[in-house]
């Protein structure tokens, strides 16, 4: 044992790998397969070494060879190896062969398993750090139905060697967790980090399934991922689950639409439709290959230091109910962005913002912290292939209408302004809706909570109805008479 002083887990003694592992092995029921490609059996080997191990491992198998894994999994209609559908074909075919090869009449208690990872570590020329899926099927009642817990890691380490020993000690964790903490998938989610420090490895997608898990919401527990700091950026698509980023940002044009949406109203709406059309228009933007994100920050989902999570599920049915991909991020300076967007994709890239955001960009003291300052952040926002679109403002005491042209920035900052402003860095949105420069989220916020009327028709269609019909935003004038939530679909 090992004692830790981190968080929520001071003074908490953290068992060893080899503690878990063994009291798995020493579990009588529990019995299934590893299945491990691309960075060695790092996780069977914890097993083996603990002592045991036959009572826990029916096969433990590496196919590295293309074409052995192809005639044991079946090949991938893209021909890649390392993703998400090539581990759950893993999964699946090895509980299939538990099923059939062990008779219940003879195994009568067991609980079956098959844990499974596909990998590739980081390259010889070391540009490519690495990444993997990692998963395990199991149960935890003899004829159950299967439950999954499906992991999507990144290295950060930069040695082969290292980044084995760390998929090992994470594939204990998973598997120890899986049966001994899946009453508590928060906690089951902090604990893969034991034996591991964040600078190690990133977890930026995970998925529960299966008759254990059917109360768990899948974005909550990314929301955690993020609010941990496990990874930087969660996503999830229209449908409500969650997705790769690396998956869906992957050489795309990307356009992303950052705030609060608390909740979501006609000035995003006009923001985005009108920003989308200036942005597939441009010249090295495809429209079939354009991804369009709306992003909130961690930092706009708490609440007096607290994050509610009710809160936090609320925005993101109101964007997923209007077709849109939702991304959650650490990401307080835009610029941490888009340099998180250039890891996926080269091609161009446009932010979607109002006035006031783009004068915060132009405030020095978010850039203290940079050696460089303010030119080094601007460098990283703007040396890549980026427009920001910008939405006007109505000045409440003169009526003036504010945009590009003659928005206040800090004085210091005027001719740095000026540099993007007349470079094209920076375009004017032209054809709003005038109606929208009026309507502030912020005071639709106090009418919903004050029980007040009006609002509805400051918001996109059906969005009012769905606040109505499910109390958000603390909505308390009709009885409460919940509705089945809809499946969100593009």
């Amino acid at each position: 044992m090992e004692i830790t002083l981190k968080g929520d887990r001071e003074f908490e003694e953290i068992p060893s790998l080899k503690t878990k592992a063994l009291r798995i092995n020493l579990n009588e029921n529990i019995y299934g397969t590893f299945a491990e490609i691309g960075a060695g059996q790092e996780t069977s080997r914890h097993f083996f070494r603990a002592g045991g191990a036959s009572g826990t491992i029916a096969k433990a198998m590496s196919a590295y060879d293309k074409a052995f894994s192809d005639a044991i999994y079946g090949a991938e209609d893209d021909g890649r190896y390392v993703t998400e559908p090539r581990l759950r074909k893993m999964l699946n075919h090895e509980i299939d062969l538990i099923e059939k090869r062990l008779s219940r009449k003879d195994y009568p208690n067991k609980m079956f398993f098959s844990f499974a990872n596909t990998v590739t570590t980081i390259d010889f020329a070391k540009q490519f750090k690495g990444h993997g899926w990692i998963g395990i099927k199991y149960q935890i009642e003899p004829n159950q139905e299967y439950n999954d817990i499906i992991l999507h890691i990144r290295f950060k380490e930069t040695d082969g060697r290292l980044q084995q020993e760390t998929l090992g000690v994470i594939g204990t964790n998973l598997i120890y967790g899986a049966f001994y903490k899946y009453n508590e998938p928060k906690k089951l989610l902090r604990y893969l980090y034991d034996h591991l420090d964040k600078d190690q490895l990133e977890i930026d997608t995970v998925n529960f399934s299966g008759p254990l898990f059917k109360n768990v919401d899948n974005r909550l527990m990314s929301l955690q991922l993020v609010k941990n700091n496990m990874t930087d950026a969660v996503m999830f698509g229209p449908d409500g689950k969650n997705v790769l980023p690396a998956r869906i940002f992957y050489k795309k044009n990307i356009l992303a639409f950052r705030g609060s949406f608390r909740p979501v109203t006609q000035v995003n709406m006009d923001m985005y439709e009108n920003a989308y059309k200036m942005f597939i228009a441009e010249k090295k933007v495809d429209p079939d290959n354009t991804e369009v994100v709306f992003e909130i920050t961690l930092s706009n989902l708490r609440a007096e230091g607290e994050i509610d999570e009710q809160d936090f599920m609320d925005r993101a049915d109101l964007l997923c109910s209007l077709g849109h991909s939702v991304m959650i991020s650490n990401f307080q300076e835009y610029y941490k962005v888009v340099e998180y967007f250039s890891n996926y994709s080269k091609a161009r890239m446009g932010l979607a913002m109002g006035v006031n955001n783009l004068v915060d960009i132009f405030d020095e003291k978010y850039y203290r912290h940079l050696s460089g300052g303010i030119l080094e952040a601007f460098g990283k926002l703007f040396f890549k292939d980026l427009k920001v679109y910008l939405y006007p403002m109505i000045d409440v005491e003169t009526g003036e209408l504010i945009n590009s042209e003659n928005l206040k920035v800090y004085p210091r900052m005027k001719e740095l302004y000026k540099f993007f402003k007349y470079n094209g860095k920076v375009i004017d949105i032209k054809d709003f809706d005038t109606k929208c420069l009026t309507i502030f989220s912020r005071e639709i916020l106090n009418q919903i909570s004050n029980g007040e009327r009006g609002w509805e028709n400051m918001l996109p269609e059906g969005v009012a109805d769905l606040i109505k019909d499910y109390r958000m935003f603390g909505y308390t004038r009709k009885p409460l008479v919940l509705p089945k939530r809809k499946k969100y679909t593009k």
